[in-house]
């Protein structure tokens, strides 16, 4: 993948010997990263327009001079339109990470496949920038925001006597109870006396959205829904305790939650004997 520059208006992306022109935007290419390498990161071939004919849209970005690697910047959506050839680009408010990847589906039940975008942030976090787009009729439409999500989506962990742990949202008016007595003497005597009390109070915390699946919970439809995760987590980042698991189905206007649960991770089968 190679690009050359056109005047001050337009960027040409050569793909497999063929020249994609596209608009030039300062916010989805910066002059001063025009020499590094930009790259085609994921491709997929859809009617997102609805009008009957096949659209290409591709994520592209920069990507370091250097040892081969997964990570980008300025990464941004193009969709070309399959009958005028016109290219329309879109920036991302997240657009620097690992693996970006799109998947086209219909979500919101008109017929018409829609875009997701999702990039990994990377880090022990195991945070993702998630972005969904309708371009039906050339008209650009957000309909999921990762943003907005995780502003939405907040829990409180707190560490409860007797070897629980409450995961709640005053917001969602929901409370979850992990048990967590399995987790062993060495672990629950860093927190707990012998009867079972705390010691002191004790934090987790639900992380932003890490995952978030295309799946068909209805066999009877021809469109999808999401399935988010959030992970849940001790004091410390590496002691996972479970996932937060948000069902989505597109309302009409938004994503709703349709089912919200807490999925705990599983533990040895103690011998009863």
């Amino acid at each position: 993948m190679t690009y050359i520059r056109i005047g001050k208006s337009s960027l040409i992306f050569r793909l497999g010997g063929i020249y994609l022109a596209t608009p030039f935007h300062s916010q989805a290419f910066r002059p001063n990263l025009l020499a590094r390498k930009i790259v085609v990161l994921d491709k997929k071939q859809g009617d997102v327009n609805g009008d009957g004919r096949l659209d290409q849209v591709f994520l592209v970005g920069n990507r370091p001079e250097g040892p081969v690697s997964d990570f980008a910047d300025q990464i941004t959506l193009v969709i070309q339109d399959g009958y005028s050839n016109r290219y329309t680009t879109v920036s991302l408010p997240n657009n620097a990470g690992y693996r970006a990847r799109l998947f086209l589906g219909d979500f919101d039940k008109d017929q018409v496949p829609d875009i997701l975008v999702s990039i990994d942030a990377g880090g022990s976090g195991g945070y993702g920038y998630f972005y969904m787009y309708s371009f039906k009729h050339n008209r650009l439409r957000t309909m999921f925001d990762v943003d907005l999500y995780n502003n939405e989506y907040k829990f409180n962990v707190y560490y409860e006597d007797f070897y629980k742990v409450s995961v709640s949202s005053p917001q969602l008016d929901v409370l979850f109870t992990i048990d967590i007595s399995s987790k062993g003497p060495e672990y629950l005597s860093q927190y707990y006396n012998d009867n079972g009390r705390l010691k002191q109070p004790v934090k987790g915390e639900v992380l932003a959205l890490g995952a978030l699946s295309p799946i068909v919970s209805n066999e009877a439809r021809t469109s999808y829904d999401l399935l988010a995760m959030q992970r849940i987590i001790g004091p410390i980042n590496a002691d996972t305790l479970g996932y937060v698991e948000n069902l989505l189905v597109w309302s009409g206007t938004s994503f709703v939650s349709a089912r919200l649960s807490v999925s705990i991770l599983s533990t040895k089968l103690a011998a009863l004997f």
